[in-house]
């Protein structure tokens, strides 16, 4: 990371998308997705046209859930440094 060169002590400069609010909100829109998956797979299990279909949700959800963690993990890295 650059360093700000006006300061005193040197703090290393945080980009915007390795900011907490970035995270919360990733978190937020990553929630949105899941609840769109859950909703995808309810759809799909009452018509049996969609049935065959019902791993696009599933992957949804695999990839929402790991994103979430792993923001997760960051920001809870970030607390009790």
């Amino acid at each position: 990371m650059p360093l700000d060169k006006k300061t005193v002590f040197r703090k290393a400069v945080i980009p915007w998308y390795n900011s907490t609010t970035a995270h919360i909100v990733v978190v937020l829109l990553m929630l949105l997705v899941l609840l769109f998956a859950v909703t995808g797979i309810a759809v799909a299990r009452e018509n049996p046209a969609y049935q065959g279909y019902i791993w696009v949700p599933v992957l949804l959800i695999a990839m929402s859930v790991a994103v979430i963690a792993a923001t997760v993990i960051r920001l809870i890295k970030r607390y009790t440094q």
